[in-house]
């Protein structure tokens, strides 16, 4: 009996310190600033495309735009074809900055469609990017609406 549960105990523990090491390794490698996931393509290329743009303005302190980048990064694979996705440091020069006064960029994250097409603007709150189904449901709503504007 005593052998049964030494043999039980040591593969427990040889499985919690594998499950251990992997999530070391994992922390390790997991960026450290949003900055770290090169998501999409600059603002001005962006601007300049027809297709309208997904575009949130982080700064690399930030602990909630480090949160939200995985989400972001899914988003990018899921839309590539319909959303331009840019990611724009604010303080990055003096250039982003302007811009996210322009924006009225006043914390972080802050989400925009934007739409260069239609001088169209759609700010998005966070209850609705934090959920990736409620933003999703967001940006099928925009590209339906913008397939009718298409239209007239």
């Amino acid at each position: 009996m005593k052998k049964k549960i030494l043999i039980i105990l040591g593969i427990f523990l040889v499985l919690a310190s594998v499950s251990a090491g992997a999530f070391a390794l994992n922390s390790m490698n997991a960026p450290k600033h949003p900055s770290e996931y090169k998501i999409g393509i600059t603002y001005d290329e962006a601007v300049k495309s027809e297709k309208p743009m997904l575009a949130v303005f982080y700064v690399d302190w930030c602990a909630y735009c480090l949160k939200f980048m995985p989400k972001f990064n899914i988003l990018s694979k899921v839309y590539k074809d319909k959303y331009n996705f840019v990611m724009v440091n604010v303080e990055a020069d003096k250039q982003t900055k302007k811009l996210a006064e322009d924006m009225y960029v006043s914390g972080f994250p802050t989400v925009y469609i934007i739409d260069t097409k239609y001088d169209n603007r759609v700010l998005m709150p966070n209850a609705i990017y934090q959920d990736l189904l409620k933003f999703r449901t967001e940006l099928d709503r925009y590209l339906r609406i913008r397939t009718l504007l298409d239209k007239e």
